[in-house]
């Protein structure tokens, strides 16, 4: 089976990609230069990096139901289901325990 056999699959392949480069662009280089920025203070960089972490927490949820849907389209190999599970099921328990986090502290 081929991307070209299961549309599916080449929908997940380009979510799971597009996920990952969000989450790398995000952490590796928006999060360390917002501090270098002039005038940025540690409130006002933590601020941002809370709406930022937001938004893109919003964005993920987005991208693992595409991810999901993708692989229920059509007759996807087991191989294929496990590796679009395994980073839903990562999204989903930071999504838990960054609520229950945020629940204790407010």
């Amino acid at each position: 089976m081929t991307v070209d056999d299961e549309p599916g699959i080449a929908l997940a392949t380009a979510a799971a990609f597009v996920w990952l480069g969000m989450v790398v662009a995000i952490s590796f280089v928006e999060a360390p230069l917002k501090f270098r920025a002039p005038g940025v203070t540690l409130p006002i960089g933590l601020g941002i990096g809370r709406l930022v972490s937001r938004a893109l927490n919003g964005l993920e949820a987005a991208l693992a139901a595409l991810l999901l849907a993708s692989v229920a389209l059509g007759d996807t190999p087991p191989r294929v289901v496990i590796a679009a599970a395994v980073p839903v099921g990562l999204l989903t328990a930071q999504l838990v325990a960054a609520r229950s986090a945020h629940a204790m502290e407010g």
